[in-house]
């Protein structure tokens, strides 16, 4: 899939790649700060997907026939995209999953149910989405093992002090993710490595699901055991996403699921299991979604994600900026800079679901509630907060839109200044 070159992608971004996207360019008053959740899809990724449905479409691994072998060849080039933009010298150990949830239940199924016994030690951390907190929860249940949480800075950030604490002889397992999706806070993954190391002999199990999307990530250098990820957030489709890890760990671990093409040989009394990838992808492949994240991954390298990041501080901090200044308005995390572009606040006498539903009503979206962080949230003392999450397609007017909405839900609740 070839990205359209009949303009060059501009140096301001702000203006420009609304148009890039169908359902933002078709919806001139809609202002989508959710991204976070699941990003739009431009054209090229839509244009992908029905391209291999009109030009390609058979059971990959499976047909000897040539429009078989077409399929099979759009599936691994797309692997090998994806593989190198996220920094991945061995296209083999990027396993196509759903997305990230499946990805860390995978890694807990296969890799912790055999390596996990009794009296062990599994680490997370308080910033963690569910999907990277509950699995190895209920892992520690079932194996009568112990599951530890460090804790947070008064500001947001992972606790380092802490996870020094946490490490021991006994630690098996430490997962954190790569950039908080409740407050955007992005840990600091080389010092995290370089503790686990020199502390244990853990795995260490990252969470990327906000960080693939936003910034550059290069797995080969990360020095983390594995590495779940969503192509849903990174302008591809929904159901598809994956993990990524150590050639040594994966061939070592137990299939996660059986059947199909991640089978050698089928005996009577046993089977073998076929070589990586296929070894962890079980029945028919997402040959289609894979094709679309593959051009997603594509539009994003044309954007360059040097300059994705940057044009999201940018928004982070204009936005931050003009959000502080309402009176009774308080927002949780790091300052812009060393975050990637989520923004979660609350305001007084307002829930987070009643202020959402007012936006929504002036053609704004945001997220409101928990954000699937609920350890996190006890932490901060609050049930919920709203979220304004930004892409490469917002620009001032969103900021604009989401300020005028706040205005009127002060306005609807009677807030009066002091």
């Amino acid at each position: 899939m070839k990205l359209r070159r009949d303009s060059a992608f501009p140096s301001d971004l702000k203006l420009q790649l609304r148009q890039d996207f169908p359902l933002l360019a078709n919806n001139p008053g809609l202002h989508y700060l959710d991204s976070a959740a699941t990003s739009q899809k431009p054209r090229v990724v839509l244009d992908a997907l029905r391209d291999f449905y009109e030009t390609s479409n058979a059971n990959p691994h499976r047909g000897a026939y040539s429009l078989s072998v077409r399929a099979t060849e759009c599936y691994q080039e797309s692997r090998l995209r994806i593989a190198r933009f996220l920094g991945v010298q061995d296209s083999d150990c990027l396993i196509f999953t759903r997305g990230t949830t499946e990805a860390l239940n995978l890694v807990v199924g296969a890799w912790g149910r055999a390596n996990i016994s009794r009296g062990d030690e599994i680490v997370v951390t308080a910033l963690d989405h569910h999907a990277n907190f509950v699995p190895w929860q209920q892992l520690a249940i079932e194996k009568h093992a112990k599951l530890r949480v460090c804790e947070l800075t008064a500001d947001g950030r992972l606790d380092l002090d802490c996870l020094l604490e946490l490490l021991g002889p006994k630690t098996k397992v430490v997962a954190f993710n790569h950039v908080s999706n409740a407050l955007g806070t992005i840990n600091p993954i080389g010092e995290i490595v370089k503790l686990v190391r020199e502390n244990t002999e853990a795995i260490t199990v990252c969470d990327g699901a906000q960080s693939a999307p936003h910034f550059p990530v290069a797995f080969d250098s990360l020095g983390v055991s594995f590495y779940a990820f969503s192509g849903h957030k990174m302008l591809g489709p929904m159901g598809i996403g994956g993990l990524i890890g150590k050639r040594e760990l994966l061939e070592k671990m137990p299939p996660y699921q059986t059947g199909g093409d991640m089978i050698e040989f089928v005996h009577d009394d046993r089977t073998t299991w076929n070589v990586l990838p296929h070894k962890f992808e079980a029945g028919t492949p997402n040959a289609a979604d894979a094709v679309g994240l593959g051009a997603a991954v594509e539009y994003l390298n044309g954007i360059g994600m040097a300059r994705v990041l940057e044009h999201e501080r940018s928004m982070m901090s204009a936005a931050q900026a003009r959000l502080a200044a309402i009176d009774g308005l308080q927002i949780y995390g790091p300052p812009p800079i060393e975050r990637s572009g989520v923004l979660s606040f609350t305001m007084s006498d307002v829930h987070p679901h009643d202020l959402a539903t007012i936006l929504d009503g002036e053609g704004v979206c945001i997220r409101a509630g928990h954000h699937c962080a609920q350890p996190l949230m006890r932490r901060l003392n609050i049930a919920a907060t709203a979220r304004a999450s930004f892409y490469v397609y917002n620009d001032e007017r969103d900021i604009d839109a989401l300020v005028a909405g706040i205005m009127k839900a002060r306005e609807i609740f009677g807030y009066v200044e002091a």
